[in-house]
Formats: C-alpha cells, sequence, structure tokens
C-alpha cells in the first residue's frame, strides 16, 4: 500500500484547515492508500482551536510550528524537507488548506500515478471560482510568463510528487521561492488531470494584489536568464519600431519590461539554497493531533 502524504501550510485560517481535514478523510475512505496530513503552521498569530473529530482514514495527522512567519511558498517549501529528511513515503500532495485545492480531486490524482507511478500529476486548472479582477491578473500572469520565459505553467501547489522529485525539489533553490516555477524547472514530463478551482471555506481570500504580483514574478524569476535575454531582444526591437516616434506613450512598453526585469532580479536573490538548509531550524515544536 502506497503511503501519501497530504502537505498542507496554513496561517490562522484553521477553521477552513479543519473542514478541508474533514472532507480529505470523506474522500479517501474508498482509496486503497495509506494517507498521512502534516499541517505547517507559518507562526500563525491564532490559537489553534481543539479538533476532537474522528478522522478514521487517515494514518496521522502532525502540525509542525514554526517560529517565525516566512510565507505561504517557504511555509510550504520548509514541510517538503521535513517530510524528505524524516518522514517514510512515496508520495507527496501539496495542498492549499482554503477548500481551493478541491479533496473531490484526490481520486483522480491517486488513479492517474497508479497509471503512471513515476510521474509528477499536476491539477491544471481548467475553470476558476475567483472574481473577474484576480482571473484578469491571473491570465495576465500566464501570458507575461508565456511569452517572457516560453513556460506554460497552468498548476499551483495541488500536484502529486513521488519521492524521487520530491529529493530533486528540496534541493534545487528555487523551491524556496516558488513551487511550481520549481517544479516546471526540475520535472520536463509531467502527468495532468483536470481541475477546477474550488470556492474558500470561509472569508475572502487574503492575498493582496501586491502579494499576488509578487507571487507571480517569482514563477518569472525561476527562469531569469531566458527572461533577460527575450527582455532585452524586446527592447532591442522596439525601440528601433519607434525610432523618431519617441514620446512618453511609446515609451511605456520600455519602462513596463525594464521594471520587470529589475523587479525579476531582485526577486531571484530569494532562491537562496543555505536558507533552505537550514530552514528546518525554524521549528518551534511538533504537535500530533492523531
Amino acid at each position: 500500500m502506497k503511503k501519501i502524504k497530504i502537505l498542507i501550510p496554513v496561517y490562522n485560517d484553521w477553521q477552513s484547515v479543519f473542514k478541508l481535514l474533514e472532507n480529505i478523510n470523506s474522500e479517501v475512505s474508498t482509496l486503497d492508500c495509506e494517507f498521512s496530513v502534516i499541517i505547517v503552521n507559518d507562526a500563525s498569530t491564532e490559537n489553534r482551536p481543539e479538533f476532537s473529530n474522528d478522522l478514521s482514514n487517515l494514518k496521522s495527522i502532525q502540525v509542525i510550528n514554526m517560529k517565525e512567519n516566512r510565507g505561504h511558498a517557504r511555509c510550504n517549501a520548509a514541510g517538503l524537507k521535513l517530510i524528505n529528511e524524516k518522514e517514510d513515503f512515496d508520495y507527496v500532495i501539496p495542498m492549499d488548506g482554503d477548500g481551493e485545492d478541491r479533496p473531490e480531486e484526490l481520486s483522480l490524482l491517486i488513479e492517474k500515478i497508479k497509471e503512471y507511478p513515476n510521474a509528477v500529476v499536476t491539477a491544471n486548472r481548467v475553470k476558476r471560482s475567483e472574481g473577474f479582477i484576480f482571473k484578469f491578473c491571473y491570465l495576465a500572469h500566464k501570458y507575461l510568463t508565456l511569452v517572457f520565459t516560453g513556460q506554460t505553467i497552468k498548476y499551483g501547489n495541488y500536484t502529486c510528487l513521488p519521492k524521487r522529485v520530491v529529493n530533486e525539489m528540496v534541493n534545487e533553490p528555487a523551491t524556496w521561492s516558488s513551487f511550481s516555477g520549481s517544479l516546471a524547472k526540475t520535472v520536463k514530463d509531467k502527468k495532468s488531470i483536470p481541475s477546477e478551482r474550488g470556492i474558500r471555506y470561509f472569508g475572502p481570500s487574503k492575498m493582496s494584489f501586491i502579494n499576488l504580483l509578487k507571487h507571480s514574478l517569482s514563477i518569472i524569476a525561476v527562469f531569469k536568464i531566458t527572461l533577460l535575454i527575450r527582455s532585452t531582444l524586446f527592447l532591442i526591437a522596439y525601440l528601433f519600431l519607434i525610432i523618431g516616434k519617441i514620446s512618453i506613450i511609446t515609451l511605456i512598453p520600455v519602462v513596463g519590461v525594464i521594471v520587470m526585469m529589475l523587479s525579476v532580479i531582485v526577486l531571484s536573490k530569494r532562491e537562496n539554497i543555505k536558507e533552505y538548509n537550514h530552514s528546518l531550524e525554524n521549528i518551534k515544536s511538533i504537535d500530533k493531533i492523531k
């Protein structure tokens, strides 16, 4: 029987995480795998309430309490490193804790890894539940990523990673900054399932526009060499086309591309393997719920 670790980062949103655990427990009842859950608590400021529900279909549930808040991406990266070094497992399934990664799709992931046991399986988003502004920003991010890096990334954290790939990712500096960017860089051949983005269980998203922009540029920064080459070629070609027509309006694309290039250079410094190698030193305590 395959051993699967479900990895869930959380910051304060305990109500959603507990509901997610209940739904995971229900969904895995008919799946012939051993499921355990590892929750990485990113130094939440709200106390974790007691959880008394019977989650009989889950082998174990641990909460890893971090000393300092490092953000969602690094929380997820530290969880991968912990599992790789301390746990006995065959696969890891990272999930967001708010319900947007739907537990109903776990069975599709399991079916796919039975068909392709050595492959990474991604939950490729075919439908989103967010509002118009978020969808527009996401579409802009997707096309900017494609144009400037050549990468088409249709997935987030919700994936199924075999042990071999987890080991590769925890030795990749980009994982410390961007999970999906690191996965795209590390693994070229992936299988996928269609995924509908779920509706948050409770309350609005805590993702601000600035954080969304930072998240997008962090993915692009993983492929910074390609971006810098393509951006430079774009600037040369564009400036050649507007010779004699230079104005504030025609220079807007130039400024935009230069700002993006500088932002990516700054964000790429987050890919710090030394920090990542010491990330488990940020663990304060480990609670076993089950």
